[in-house]
């Protein structure tokens, strides 16, 4: 059987108290690295660009459309304006300048269906251009949530983390300072049962949470002070304090 002197012992009660302190932090720190907000606003901003990038390719459409009506109306301005001087220098014959008139009337109505279409286009632009700017401000604000959030957060976890590297500095001396047969022990239960050292107080192991048995108290009671002795539940380093039975 593993020995320690009692004295030794006593002391992984400490170590555990640390290890017990570094466990704690850990999982206030994976709390804050999963915190729902953060996920559930990644959500949201996904949404949300997707609908931005939606009305910006809306846009994008919208006004290729009206390059091209405005083309057109220029097109057909071009060809009135050149019909229009082809009649106002009145050479040709009269059946050609008749027909100029005839060109340029129907040239004039083309210019105005063309007009209002892109006019229908400009004012869908609009709408198009005003659901753009304001998914946008949906986007800015939920990044502004999430900046402040994230900044919240991670200041937070820095201050643990902070807290971590000290605890565990002052675990590292406390450890070296102790039996290394003994903590060898300890890191391999710890690592196994995940508590390394319990106190046994009144017969009641502080492991489990469980009165030991008359018999596994019996046990206890015949190994020697120094024996390092085991909680028969949690599988946890007893440790026997003076009040231990």
């Amino acid at each position: 059987m593993a020995k320690a002197a009692p004295a030794e012992q006593l002391k992984l009660l400490e170590l555990q108290g640390l290890d017990a302190k570094l466990k704690s932090l850990a999982g206030q720190r994976k709390v804050l690295e999963n915190d729902p907000r953060i996920t559930d606003l990644q959500d949201a901003l996904n949404v949300a660009n997707g609908e931005l990038g939606a009305a910006k390719l809306a846009v994008h459409d919208s006004e290729a459309e009206l390059r091209r009506s405005e083309a057109d109306v220029e097109q057909v301005v071009s060809r009135i304006e050149r019909d229009e001087a082809r009649l106002n220098s009145g050479t040709g014959l009269s059946k050609d300048l008749v027909a100029l008139q005839n060109d340029i009337a129907s040239l004039n109505k083309r210019r105005s269906d063309l007009e209002d279409v892109e006019l229908e286009i400009l004012e869908r632009l609009d709408g198009l251009r005003e659901r753009q700017a304001a998914q946008q401000a949906i986007v800015d604000d939920i990044q502004g949530s999430f900046g402040s959030i994230r900044a919240e957060l991670d200041q937070e976890i820095a201050r643990i983390a902070s807290e971590e590297a000290v605890v565990r500095g002052e675990r590292a001396a406390f450890a070296e300072a102790l039996d290394q047969g003994m903590v060898a022990i300890y890191e391999k239960t710890i690592a196994k049962r995940g508590v390394g050292a319990a106190r046994l107080f009144h017969g009641k192991s502080e492991g489990s949470g469980m009165t030991l048995s008359p018999g596994d108290l019996a046990e206890v009671k015949a190994a020697a002070e120094d024996d390092i002795v085991f909680c028969p539940d949690s599988g946890c380093i007893l440790v026997r304090s003076a009040e231990w039975n």
